[in-house]
């Protein structure tokens, strides 16, 4: 029997996207003289996705079998660890049976084990990169894809008068300008991320499940070692990352190919977007503060600057609104030169950041070097970590999941525009109080009295700032190395 790489993709009501998954699939240049065989597991599915894949199968002519689940309570987790028993038996199943002589021989030729989404897809020669990067040392569990987000087709482009234009609304290909913008700006922050795992030697603290190629033994050893039924758990809502660290807590190393690239669809929205984040950014910090779960990873430390970093970034921006808006209605505001410098330095650094992003639009660059796109990400990556933190000191617990689920069915909306009300009506309350009450605002005891707070205020954010633009300035000097994103 020949070696074999065999591809396990959870799909829950697909239908739409499975097809393209599976064309990936088939296009890709196998290693010579191994297999490719394909397990969709249809999860929980209420639409035609079983059904679309055996026929995608037939016409692609793949290796494929669907495998149905029905009562899934796992989601995710439970589907591909259904995938994993389907192989290698239940440990849980009371009627212990011994597997074939097929069985066993046909386990014997599995030597990877590709994990997918149903709605992503491999760029030609990817599995090939995977493969050989698995395949390079023995103490290598898990190789990764460059992830990359695939762009809206223009809106424009599809005429009314198209017999499949609800159909092609549907499969969310299309999107305006504004879902462009910000499909580029996920794009850009996923690219930034890519390059630092890059420039640290390639190993990563998150296997994706968008497109990694794990090996069987590592996986075997998670499961023995954890006692568990099958190699990803449902005790974090990264079930990704989780099982990550408990490969590199075993030993196994865990990295990211430098020419594998996998695209992947973009969360299209603010809300999706919000809550995907969520899931990811909430996700992160409960593996890093669960003592119960007893996982390392030698990223830990790497994971708390960023955090500190969002905070840092944070407290800049609230110390920069406070006291440029006390500094304005007291009249004690006086221009500096030298504030250009973080603002040039930030500039530069998403210019270079949006030329070394694939896939690029020269709109995207332009709008880049003005720092406004750049910012209004932040902001909004800003607000969840507010959230986030404000939740986990409050032990807020929220299934993520849900809610990423039912936020990409639009079972849910945001509360965007509340709060943007809220704040203009604020702002306006603030403006018309500082010309109406402008006399006494700058009036020489509320200057008197307000100054040497304004000097302390001051005084801290410019070294906030600059330290701020020194870890930029870092990150320009990372980005001279000629790796591609």
């Amino acid at each position: 029997m020949k070696p074999r790489v065999v591809a396990f993709i959870p799909a829950h009501n697909e239908e739409q996207s499975i097809r393209d998954c599976l064309e990936g699939l088939a296009d890709q240049q196998l290693p010579a003289g191994v297999d490719l065989d394909v397990i969709v597991i249809a999860d929980n599915c209420t639409d035609r996705t079983a059904e679309v894949a055996l026929h995608c199968g037939q016409d692609l002519n793949l290796q494929l079998i669907v495998l149905k689940t029905r009562n899934n309570k796992k989601r995710k987790v439970g589907a591909l660890n259904t995938a994993w028993k389907s192989l290698y038996g239940d440990l849980l199943d009371i009627h212990a049976s011994n597997l074939s002589p097929y069985q066993q021989l046909y386990n014997k030729s599995v030597k990877a084990i590709l994990g997918m989404d149903a709605d992503s897809r491999i760029a030609p020669g990817a599995l090939l990169h995977l493969w050989e990067g698995l395949m390079s040392a023995r103490n290598i569990g898990g190789v990764m894809a460059k992830y990359t987000m695939r762009m809206p087709k223009k809106l424009k482009e599809l005429s009314l008068d198209d017999p499949y234009y609800e159909e092609k609304i549907a499969s969310g290909q299309y999107g305006n300008p504004f879902t462009r913008w910000w499909t580029h700006q996920q794009k850009q922050d996923m690219a930034s991320w890519l390059l630092t795992l890059q420039y640290n030697g390639g190993s990563t603290y998150v296997l994706g499940g968008q497109a990694t190629l794990f090996r069987p033994e590592a996986l075997h050893d998670i499961v023995n070692r954890n006692n568990l039924d099958g190699p990803w758990q449902d005790d974090s809502d990264v079930e990704d990352m989780l099982l990550t660290w408990q490969l590199q807590k075993a030993k196994w190393k865990t990295l990211i190919s430098p020419n594998a690239r996998c695209f992947v669809d973009s969360m299209k929205t603010y809300h999706t977007f919000r809550q995907q984040r969520y899931k990811w950014d909430s996700g992160t910090i409960d593996l890093l503060t669960n003592s119960e779960l007893d996982i390392k990873t030698k990223h830990r430390w790497r994971i708390w600057r960023a955090q500190f970093r969002s905070l840092l970034d944070l407290t800049i921006r609230i110390l920069l609104v406070v006291l440029l808006a006390t500094s304005l209605i007291t009249a004690q505001f006086s221009w500096n030169w030298i504030w250009v410098i973080p603002i040039a330095v930030a500039s530069l650094l998403n210019l270079i950041l949006a030329v070394k992003t694939p896939m690029r639009r020269p709109i995207d660059v332009m709008l880049s070097g003005t720092v406004i796109s750049a910012e209004i990400y932040l902001w909004v990556k800003l607000s969840i970590f507010i959230h986030i933190w404000l939740d986990k000191l409050s032990k807020n617990k929220k299934d993520g999941w849900h809610n990423q689920y039912n936020a990409e069915k639009g079972q849910t909306r945001s509360k965007l525009f509340e709060w943007w009300f809220v704040l203009l009506i604020l702002l306006a309350l603030i403006v018309f109080a500082a010309f109406y009450f402008r006399d006494f605002f700058t009036s020489s005891k509320v200057v008197a009295l307000s100054a040497p707070y304004l000097k302390v205020g001051w005084t801290i954010l410019s070294y906030f700032t600059g330290w701020a633009t020194l870890l930029m300035l870092y990150q320009l000097w990372t980005l001279r190395r000629k790796y591609k994103a």
